[in-house]
């Protein structure tokens, strides 16, 4: 685990898109291909402006992977998470990706939605995801008490209060009864599965959902303490979502 603090996030995009690049760049150069995986949070946008600049990225040979989705909510809702990674990232593009993956979690059939993407995303090297951390712990919308042992790349997760009301409290949703109650998820151990992860938490409302997940035990009841185990965890913090830690970073 490699963790960097910085003042602010915007420096912390930066920190956090320049090692994002540098693998996407290295997986084009070496198979002529990368395959990534995107978040889509407010959390997120700084790497994401950061990210669309940087240098050396043949975008043309880069394939998405859509992180989770709520279910039923139609792509051109306020809060989908596929219009908001077009508006933030997707769309800001020099040239359009190879191949965009969303999550149709509005589709009739969720469970053939599922069975698609995992056919599609289990034939792939993941070479780079790009993640949040939840004021609740979780990862993508793992809630806790998540499932650490499922094979499955995609599953459909129950939402539990505390995330719920973090999306109402971003003004995703005029309220709590709003917000859907479930969502397409990719799961933990998919996750785990990519070459590297890029973790990009600012803010202080995330400062103890921080402290728990990278200083406490690994535990499915904070769904991102998963990713100390990953060999190549980047974690990219600005100083007010860090300040509950008590090791020393840099």
């Amino acid at each position: 685990m490699k963790v960097s603090i910085s003042r602010d996030p915007e420096s912390l995009g930066k920190k956090a898109a320049a090692v994002g690049a540098q693998y996407i760049r290295e997986a084009i150069r070496d198979r002529g291909e990368a395959n990534i995986v995107l978040a889509c949070a407010p959390s997120q946008n700084r790497t994401y402006d950061a990210l669309v600049s940087e240098p050396g990225i043949d975008w043309g040979k880069v394939n998405a992977f859509h992180l989770d989705e709520y279910v039923g909510l139609p792509a051109d809702h306020p809060a989908s998470f596929r219009m908001n990674l077009h508006k933030t990232m997707l769309d800001r593009l020099p040239v359009p990706v190879r191949k965009f993956h969303p999550i149709e979690g509005d589709a009739t059939d969720v469970c053939r939605v599922i069975e698609e993407l995992d056919r599609i995303i289990k034939q792939c090297v993941i070479d780079v995801a790009f993640v949040g951390i939840g004021e609740n712990g979780h990862v993508a919308f793992n809630d806790p008490p998540a499932d650490f042992e499922t094979d499955k790349a995609y599953l459909v997760a129950s939402l539990d209060g505390a995330c719920r009301k973090q999306q109402c409290g971003e003004g995703w949703f005029p309220s709590m009864d709003a917000v859907p109650k479930t969502a397409i998820t990719m799961s933990c151990r998919e996750i785990m599965r990519a070459r590297v992860i890029v973790n990009s938490v600012p803010d202080l409302r995330k400062a103890q959902a921080v402290a728990l997940a990278l200083e406490g035990p690994v535990t499915n009841r904070v769904p991102a303490s998963i990713m100390q185990r990953h060999k190549n965890y980047f974690v990219f913090l600005d100083e007010k979502a860090s300040s509950r830690l008590k090791g020393e970073y840099v």
